[in-house]
């Protein structure tokens, strides 16, 4: 699925949508149970912004919510999943 980058809060993000906000960098990975949050400084995540605006996301995103688990990466805007 290709990813868009968005500029409003993070609670309003669709299911693939990606954005900087207040310095950190949120996603909502194409799994509608899940928002996540990336390079925050507690994240395991580097991103990387670029010249298109894209990002990439490493390692890969994982993430567990009591509905379930969605694996996958986001690279130059792009969902992957495992």
């Amino acid at each position: 699925m290709t990813g868009c980058r968005v500029d409003v809060e993070p609670h309003l993000y669709e299911p693939g949508d990606y954005g900087l906000w207040e310095g950190l960098w949120f996603c909502r990975p194409p799994w509608k149970h899940s928002h996540g949050c990336l390079g925050n400084g507690t994240s395991h995540h580097k991103v990387t912004e670029h010249e298109d605006g894209t990002i990439t996301a490493s390692p890969s995103i994982l993430i567990q919510t009591s509905v379930g688990t969605w694996h996958g990466y986001l690279e130059r805007g792009i969902w992957r999943e495992c």
